[in-house]
């Protein structure tokens, strides 16, 4: 099927759309926001058919990891830090969950990987390169 094992890899931030009223929209906190701006986050794929493992590598140290199979729910862990459990679904090659106050899709595009988050209209747009 398309984009089976298209998001394996390493990628670097390289820039987005709207973080600043995205942000508030899901009331991160304001130490948060901060942390969070411009941040060169990389962020790792594993994929292994359906099985996925998501790690978001922040400056300093500290990671995110969230692992899930599509179709199935999984425990995940917000922006903010927050647990919950969603199913994850594969939409036109996108990656697509359902986050308590957001929408997140994950997408392969011209070698970048993008991913739009949409809370209340409000739509950020995050592109990241291909490091690895």
């Amino acid at each position: 099927p398309k984009g089976t094992m298209a998001f394996a890899g390493k990628y670097e931030f390289e820039g987005d759309e709207n973080y600043d009223a995205f942000v508030q929209k899901i009331g991160l906190p304001s130490d948060k926001i901060e942390m969070g701006r411009n941040c060169k986050i990389v962020t790792e794929v594993v994929q292994n058919g359906n099985d996925f493992t998501w790690t978001q590598h922040f400056p300093g140290g500290r990671t995110t990891t969230n692992s899930f199979t599509v179709g199935k729910e999984a425990d995940m862990e917000t922006m903010g830090g927050k647990k919950f459990k969603a199913t994850v679904k594969m939409e036109d090659g996108k990656l697509v969950a359902d986050f308590p106050n957001y929408r997140h899709t994950a997408e392969i595009s011209g070698g970048k990987l993008v991913e739009i988050s949409t809370s209340s209209g409000v739509v950020y747009k995050r592109t990241s390169k291909k490091i690895a």
